[in-house]
């Protein structure tokens, strides 16, 4: 078969038999396909979409490029958990040690980043030695030592998505419905947990920007997990700013241990409790008795203690002295009074990729010590000269000056308060 005719077809809106699919994903898996066909297949879906028998075709296919890890049948309450990638996203570094402490096992398939979203394999690597299970017995031994794993996507387990992941964040074809559902479940499936809580994002700094996206992507998840046996919970988050208040490596590890250690910032402290209670319901607590141990976990310091078992479990060292630290900061201010209506969660990802906390081209070395400080949030009240955030600038030569300007470009200031939006909008799923 010509593959160039099968991107054809795809691109002209025809749908793609279960042999079509098949070739484009061993292709990738096998390297046989060169990047410019994978990118044109991409391009195409992303344009053209998929359909339901599509898109659980790709799944399937992608899942069972590489090997079943099954780990549902060693770890029966074994909970996963993913989010659809937003701005300031720090919840697998608080979810994880949280959860774990409460006694129910936590795995964690982390991505890199991707656009302009910062990953959590990225946010790993400024852990000084931190290393993530690269095989299913790394991992399951991990997962019985401290009651958690982190693993770096690899030829074992689901390479095809591994190898589109990567072509993915470098044409464009990011927000794209099908290759959304078909990366993170594809993934899910192989490890084979037995639960999966979901964060989908919605707003300007998500990949879906109305709701109306947001939930048909929430419901393709919840569909495509159940029909193949896995318990989902979803919920729809806002990212119309950003969650936490830093974007990028060393300074979200950072956040996440203040939280972990009773404080940190409010609003990823508050979903990463939702999220960390969908998991303990999942594995069958009352709700109310979930919530109560999660605050007293993080009250007695179990929860950071744990963060530090993962750690070193991982080959790494805990100690928060030790991340990197940025070489200066630039503070960028309001330039008048008034309340903030807007804080563009998009444009201060792209502006955090620019320092080096992202990549802006495949091979690019993600700049550690890089990030973005955000000190107001939608609805707050400033005066002029007051501090919107600091740019945090490692060893990448950037133009500091142009990004200060986009950056306070991102703060819209007006006369009055907006509205409040909830930080969770709508729960399917298990947790609905």
């Amino acid at each position: 078969m010509n593959f160039v005719e099968v991107i054809a077809r795809k691109r002209d809106g025809s749908e793609l038999s279960a042999e079509d699919i098949q070739t484009f994903v061993r292709g990738a898996a096998s390297g046989q396909l060169p990047d410019e066909q994978l990118a044109a297949m991409l391009m195409a879906v992303c344009i053209r979409g998929a359909s339901r028998a599509e898109t659980q075709g790709l799944v399937e296919a992608m899942r069972d490029s590489g090997a079943l890890w099954k780990t549902g049948e060693s770890f029966p309450d074994a909970v996963d958990k993913h989010s659809t990638g937003g701005v300031g996203d720090t919840v697998s570094l608080v979810f994880a040690p949280l959860v774990a402490a409460c006694s129910v096992p936590v795995v964690m398939m982390a991505g890199a980043g991707l656009g302009h979203t910062q990953g959590t394999l990225d946010k790993l690597a400024a852990i000084p030695g931190f290393r993530t299970a690269g095989s299913r017995a790394e991992a399951f031994d991990r997962l019985a030592r401290c009651g958690a794993f982190f693993a770096a996507q690899s030829q074992e387990i689901a390479p095809a998505d591994r190898k589109l992941y990567l072509l993915r964040d470098v044409t464009a074809t990011v927000p794209s419905l099908p290759l959304i559902v078909a990366s993170i479940m594809s993934k899910k499936l192989a490890v084979g947990a037995r639960h999966l809580v979901l964060d989908v994002k919605c707003g300007s700094g998500a990949f879906c920007k109305t709701l109306d996206e947001a939930r048909a992507l929430a419901e393709a998840l919840v569909a495509v997990g159940e029909g193949a046996g896995v318990a989902v919970a979803a919920m729809i988050t806002d990212m119309s700013q950003p969650l936490g208040d830093r974007l990028g490596c060393a300074n979200e590890v950072r956040a996440a241990v203040e939280v972990l250690g009773g404080g940190g910032d409010a609003r990823l402290r508050q979903l990463s409790v939702e999220l960390a209670t969908d998991a303990l319901a999942a594995s069958g607590r009352p709700r109310a008795a979930a919530l109560a141990e999660i605050e007293r976990r993080l009250a007695d310091g179990s929860a950071l203690a744990r963060y530090g078992d993962i750690v070193r479990a991982h080959g790494g060292d805990p100690d928060v002295a030790r991340l990197p630290r940025p070489r200066r900061t630039v503070p960028v201010s309001a330039p008048c009074d008034g309340f903030v209506a807007a804080v563009e969660a998009e444009v201060l990802g792209w502006i955090a990729v620019g320092l080096g906390a992202g990549r802006q081209r495949q091979g690019d070395q993600v700049d550690l010590a890089a990030g973005v400080k955000v000190h107001v949030r939608t609805g707050d009240r400033v005066e002029a000269g007051q501090p919107l955030a600091t740019l945090e600038i490692g060893e990448r030569r950037v133009d500091a000056d142009s990004l200060a300007a986009r950056t306070a470009a991102a703060f819209r200031i007006a006369d009055e308060r907006p509205a409040a939006v909830p930080l969770v909008i709508a729960r399917l799923g298990g947790a609905a």
